[in-house]
């Protein structure tokens, strides 16, 4: 039996507002903060858009959200939300939008490249959905998608099917049982080319990876995120499920690479210099070795 969805009371009056389905995910926070907040544990809406870029990116949180827990009065315009994705971060870098429930709302990232140098790269799995296929075709297809770990799977075969490409996952996730391609094993960094290099990372889960993209972007999934309350790179023993011993760790490893931008699953992306990010995590790996 479908559980019924009411419109949360912390909403204020007017045309968005979330519903009683809502899991928390932060997606909507991200990309609207000037619309929805965190009222403890769901989201709502706290301003009505005002303006132009307001309302777009309400369109877009709609459109992300893994729950379809946001709605609208009258469902106009919708199309603005679904034709942002994907919507870019950086250079050649873009966040996918349509995340999926079985993720808990993870970000999902397209890497766009020439073929010549590879072609696309697909991080982690958004919800497979017909108008981001098209978009992702327009774009150039997939070639490669990398998993960081086990939680973030979502539609990976899928894509897969689709587009043909080759996954990669480590072995200690699961990833002969989930049929991929290509299976990293061990601790020690592997070369996909001039340009990506993949990290292990266990400790959020015993496989988990993170993948450094021309020495400035981290694709960190569940390992490290920014912590816009803390205003530096945050980590926590209470999602580490594998052991939070090794993702210290981990965390220590992440020092001998240089990178400008965290990318992560959960959490929200951040940009700063090379050394400001390095300071930043020599913090967060002082904080978790004195917790």
């Amino acid at each position: 039996m479908t559980k019924q969805r009411t419109r949360l009371a912390e909403n204020v009056p007017g045309e968005f507002y979330v519903d009683s389905s809502c899991i928390d995910c932060d997606a909507c926070r991200q990309i609207a903060g000037a619309v929805f907040r965190d009222h403890g544990d769901q989201s709502s809406v706290y301003h009505q858009p005002a303006t132009e870029d307001e309302y777009r990116s309400a369109l877009m949180a709609l459109v992300a959200c893994p729950t379809a827990s946001i709605r609208t009065e009258s469902r106009q315009n919708a199309h603005v939300g679904i034709d942002a994705f994907p919507t870019r971060v950086a250079e050649n870098v873009y966040f996918c939008g349509f995340t999926s429930e079985s993720s808990f709302g993870a970000w999902s990232y397209l890497i766009v490249r020439p073929d010549e140098l590879g072609g696309n790269i697909l991080v982690d799995s958004p919800r497979f959905t017909r108008p981001l296929i098209k978009r992702i075709e327009e774009m150039g297809g997939i070639r490669t998608m990398l998993l960081t770990h086990r939680d973030d799977v979502a539609d990976h075969d899928k894509f897969a099917k689709r587009f043909g490409c080759e996954r990669v996952m480590h072995g200690a996730d699961g990833a002969s049982r989930l049929g991929i391609e290509r299976i990293v094993e061990g601790e020690r960094d592997v070369a996909l080319g001039d340009d990506l290099l993949i990290i292990p990372t266990p400790g959020h889960t015993r496989g988990h990876m993170v993948f450094l993209y021309q020495k400035k972007f981290l694709f960190s999934g569940d390992h490290l995120w920014w912590s816009p309350e803390r205003r530096t790179l945050s980590a926590s023993s209470s999602v580490a499920w594998f052991s939070w011993s090794d993702q210290i760790r981990s965390l220590e490893k992440l020092l001998a690479y240089e990178f400008e931008w965290v990318l992560p699953g959960h959490g929200r992306i951040h940009h700063d210099g090379a050394e400001l990010m390095r300071e930043h995590l020599r913090r967060l790996v002082s904080r978790a070795q004195a917790a």
